[in-house]
């Protein structure tokens, strides 16, 4: 089934789970998907629904999917389903509705959807990328001052790369407003049209992930702020990998396995980077009509990081962000990390555990 297709279908759960979100949240049941009885190493049955998005931050789903290593490990026993997603706000509300099973994410929508459930519906099982995403303006904007009165893109509003803009504005003395008002006009819309928008001089710039950030450089754009620059050591989450509570009770083979199936495409594209990156572009190709140019891949592959490591502290510290922009209310995260599979993954490969913290 095409991701369009399966679009359709779950867009009417979509609108029926916004109207019960709370008792979706609360929710400890209701899944037909169910693990073969008996030891924890028996064969699961069922069905997951995963979903993921176009983007070189997403590459430990797409080369995973490309070369049967998520089929492989979750056995023959589950049926796979996997959507394709253009923000984390879209995938966040499926994955809430119950639409979706688990999802690859970036941390403001993760957050988002752990505390409009009051903590209840979704937890974190694994990182999965690292960097990847900055601020690309035109050539001739030279320093920060200088994007007063610019109009500037992001993904979508309150989404990871929104959040890391806005808040770096209000570091640097200039005020933005969910409204595109204040010193600087944020225009939340999807990385397709900010591409286009910025060749032709409608925005002056974008906060954007991979691979949106080297096609705009492509297109003539400069490199204002690499978000790594921004972080202890260089080190933030880009992608996440999220689960639905409930599933997660009711499916915790499953769930190990798809754990399994993210490590092990982890390791991969970091054992052959030359493979990773070749594999990602084809699929990449498959998605949106064509592969990147040489010119967008190759830059971008080297900002990226794959690792299990859901590098817990710029998560929270995301959250703060978010918070203090009055783009989200103060939150507990206290539980929105499940780390017990990806660390008993970790340690049975003599790997060192990530933490919560």
């Amino acid at each position: 089934m095409s991701s369009r297709r399966l679009w359709r279908r779950i867009t009417p759960l979509l609108a029926a789970g916004a109207l019960a979100l709370a008792a979706t949240a609360c929710s400890s049941g209701g899944d037909d998907t169910t693990v073969t009885a008996g030891s924890s190493t028996g064969s699961p049955t069922g069905t997951l629904r995963l979903g993921y998005f176009p983007n070189l931050t997403h590459a430990p789903a797409i080369y995973g999917l490309d070369q049967g290593i998520f089929a492989q490990k979750l056995g023959p026993g589950v049926k796979l389903e996997t959507p394709t997603f253009n923000s984390g706000v879209q995938a966040a509300e499926a994955l809430i509705s119950g639409a979706l099973d688990a999802t690859y994410i970036g941390p403001n929508p993760a957050v988002n959807a752990f505390t409009k459930s009051k903590g209840e519906a979704v937890r974190i099982i694994a990182g999965a990328t690292s960097g990847g995403a900055g601020l690309v303006v035109k050539s001739d904007i030279t320093s920060v001052e200088q994007l007063r009165g610019k109009t500037i893109a992001s993904p979508s509003l309150g989404n990871t790369q929104d959040v890391a803009l806005r808040y770096y504005l209000k570091q640097h003395g200039l005020a933005t407003d969910k409204n595109g008002g204040g010193d600087v006009q944020i225009r939340p819309q999807d990385n397709t049209v900010t591409v286009d928008a910025f060749k032709s001089g409608a925005i002056d710039g974008a906060w954007v992930p991979e691979p949106t950030l080297s096609r705009l450089i492509s297109d003539g754009g400069k490199l204002l702020v690499d978000e790594a620059s921004q972080w202890p050591n260089g080190k933030f989450v880009t992608t996440l990998l999220l689960v639905r509570t409930d599933y997660l009770k009711s499916n915790p083979e499953i769930v190990k396995r798809l754990v399994e199936a993210n490590v092990a495409s982890i390791e991969a594209l970091n054992a052959d980077p030359v493979k990773g990156q070749q594999v990602t572009n084809q699929g990449l190709a498959k998605l949106s009509g064509k592969p990147l140019a040489d010119a967008v891949i190759n830059p971008a592959w080297k900002r990226l990081t794959f690792t299990a490591d859901p590098i817990a502290s710029s998560l929270v510290a995301s959250a703060d962000h978010a918070t203090e922009l009055g783009l989200l209310a103060k939150a507990d995260l206290n539980g929105i990390f499940d780390l017990t599979a990806v660390n008993a993954v970790l340690t049975a490969s003599g790997k060192p555990s990530v933490a919560a913290q």
